[in-house]
């Protein structure tokens, strides 16, 4: 389990027949969970000032391959006792997400994600997502997409200041919207469900 929180940026060692080798400051041990750009990966080699975590050809076909070069996004899994910073993030990457643009927005920027559509009800207003590894709030959700409003302090310390018009991403809905949508779908085509007003209403009497 993470957190969304990027603890450091990792420099790219080489990717070599299926193993990702990193230099950070941090040293994990061999059989930690660690997550890279939003990949819950186990590290399989260790040196000094450098670990190597291992892809699978499937892990290697979901994920935004292209970013994981000169530096990528870091966090360790959480401990017992830890402070709860972000969101609960699993780990486990739903999909690649596009940049569809990209707006200033006074002191901040606006990024507009594209998502294939199965995944587009999985995205709240207001919600979390996570891009990256990274941990944002849902700002603004359409159709096919959804915006993020990232302040200059997100966007120097991460990935978010390489992205551009078309850039792939990875991306992990929210854990709580993916079991609440899967408890109350329809069960059959009369059933027409919740919607996420409904499931407002209910929680609101709790």
């Amino acid at each position: 389990m993470f957190t969304g929180l990027i603890r450091e940026m990792a420099k790219v060692v080489s990717f070599k027949n299926n193993f990702l080798t990193l230099k950070a400051k941090y040293n994990p041990k061999i059989g930690d969970s660690i997550a890279i750009n939003g990949a819950c990966l186990t590290v399989v080699k260790t040196t000094s000032g450098t670990f190597t975590v291992e892809l699978s050809p499937e892990s290697q076909k979901i994920l935004a391959m292209e970013n994981y070069k000169n530096e990528v996004h870091m966090e360790p899994a959480m401990m017992m006792g830890d402070r709860f910073e972000g969101h609960i993030v699993q780990g486990h990457v739903d999909c690649l997400g596009t940049v569809k643009s990209i707006k200033q927005n006074g002191n901040s920027t606006d990024f507009y994600i594209s998502l294939p559509s199965e995944y587009a009800k999985f995205i709240i207003p207001k919600g979390s997502v996570t891009i990256d590894g990274v941990s944002l709030t849902v700002n603004e959700v359409m159709d096919d997409s959804f915006r993020l409003t990232i302040i200059p302090h997100t966007v120097k310390n991460t990935l978010f200041k390489n992205y551009k018009t078309g850039t792939k991403v990875n991306l992990e809905t929210d854990m709580f919207a993916r079991y609440i949508y899967n408890m109350f779908k329809p069960n059959s085509k009369k059933d027409s469900g919740l919607s996420w007003n409904d499931v407002d209403k209910i929680m609101a009497n709790y």
